[in-house]
């Protein structure tokens, strides 16, 4: 399959590889956005009234408006828009049309939704045998929890992330603004590529079954898992610190915010005491048990060097502990993330023009590729901007087709 390539361009490594996505929220979006910033060509199809993520915000000025979400404007840049109800029968197999065309097709709508597409994936890759078809679900398509309603926040505490995450005597949290369906998004897409070059090998698509539950517990639970395995030490909601760790593995307020520190290797502790200066309490017996500082009185030795971190600014914290090699990282607001210096100077934010709201800034590459770079090439679509150059230019659909559709509440 080819796509149209945009002009002066440079083609992306996905480039002539066509996407068709039809799926609302993060995971899904996303997933299409990472493929399309590789140089897939993705169709985004959504219902008549729009992706869910439309109706949050950020806004401009704080007004809702579906066209100028801030959440919806990153995550779907560098696509086509499309509307359609696949609810009923005709609706679907204009979805099917879509697919028979596509190399990859991208759905991350439960089947308990009503706006699931209802398709039969096994069909479709009959249909169109080098289709690869990416599902992205909460549990999975199959088991017990396959038809479960769920948020981020389910998948969070599902994925055991919410176990370890806010302080012990109050709920746990989930991970903030998403990171769980960020994450799935960006699995499916790698799994996607792979696909692609699988089938580059066999000739064959296949379906690519995403859980987001278990992309969480894989990638984020990680630590926990082999320190109870082989130690037998669980791991815990612990507030401001790390309940698996050697002193000092902690949050701690500077001057100007926080900081964080964690010195695991026994040379990056020394080097901190060093950074110090002569501190009594480090001879004491008490105070040399690292493990038991973090795991029976972490208040009490967080107490004896938090002095010295609230006199300090956070940027003078971490260039004293850089400069004698101690891991720490400030905690930085987003504004401090949009100024930062460094992502400045490698030019990592892209400014770009989105009608109706004027230059925005985007997070640029998360990644660079010499001969195929990342790119941002066209802004995020309206509501049905693109279905006359979807429906007539790419299905063959006459004006006078596409308009019945549009009255009959189809497109």
């Amino acid at each position: 399959m080819s796509s149209d390539p945009v002009a002066g361009v440079t083609p992306g490594p996905l480039d002539g590889i066509r996407v068709v996505e039809y799926g609302g929220d993060v995971s899904g979006p996303f997933c299409g956005r990472t493929l399309a910033d590789l140089g897939a060509d993705v169709v985004k199809v959504e219902p008549l009234d729009g992706d869910p993520a439309r109706h949050h915000g950020p806004f401009p000025g704080d007004r809702p408006d579906g066209e100028h979400s801030g959440l919806y404007l990153f995550l779907n840049a560098n696509k086509l828009g499309v509307t359609l109800d696949v609810t009923g029968a005709c609706g679907r197999q204009v979805l099917k049309q879509l697919v028979a065309q596509a190399d990859v097709f991208i759905d991350s709508y439960p089947s308990s939704s009503p706006t699931a597409p209802g398709l039969d994936y096994a069909a479709l890759i009959d249909d169109n045998p080098g289709l690869i078809v990416t599902s992205l679900s909460p549990f999975g398509l199959t088991g017990p929890y396959r038809d479960y309603a769920c948020y981020d926040i389910n998948v969070s505490a599902a994925g055991g992330m919410s176990y370890g995450t806010g302080f012990p005597d109050r709920e746990p949290l989930s991970l903030p603004l998403r990171q769980s369906s960020y994450l799935a998004g960006f699995a499916a897409a790698l799994a996607s590529a792979m696909a692609l070059l699988a089938r580059g090998e066999t000739g064959k698509g296949q379906v690519v079954e995403v859980s987001e539950t278990e992309v969480s517990a894989v990638l984020l639970n990680g630590y926990h898992l082999p320190t109870y395995i082989y130690k037998g030490v669980p791991g815990r909601r612990w507030g401001n610190r790390m309940s698996l760790g050697l002193f000092p593995n902690c949050v701690l307020p500077a001057s100007d915010g926080h900081i964080c520190i964690d010195t695991p290797q026994l040379e990056q502790y020394q080097r901190f005491l060093q950074l110090l200066g002569d501190q009594p309490w480090s001879e004491n017996p008490r105070y040399r048990n690292r493990r038991a500082m973090t795991e029976e009185y972490p208040e009490e030795s967080e107490a004896l060097i938090a002095p010295w971190f609230r006199e300090r600014t956070k940027a003078d914290i971490f260039e004293l502990c850089r400069q004698n090699r101690v891991p720490c990282v400030p905690v930085k607001t987003i504004d401090e993330v949009v100024n930062e210096p460094h992502l400045r100077q490698r030019g990592y934010w892209q400014e770009r023009q989105q009608p109706g709201i004027g230059e925005l800034t985007y997070p640029g590459p998360p990644y660079r590729f010499p001969r195929s770079p990342w790119r941002l090439a066209r802004p995020a679509p309206r509501l049905g901007q693109h279905n006359g150059e979807v429906y007539c230019g790419r299905l063959g659909f006459s004006p006078g087709e596409l308009t019945r559709l549009h009255q009959a509440g189809v497109v």
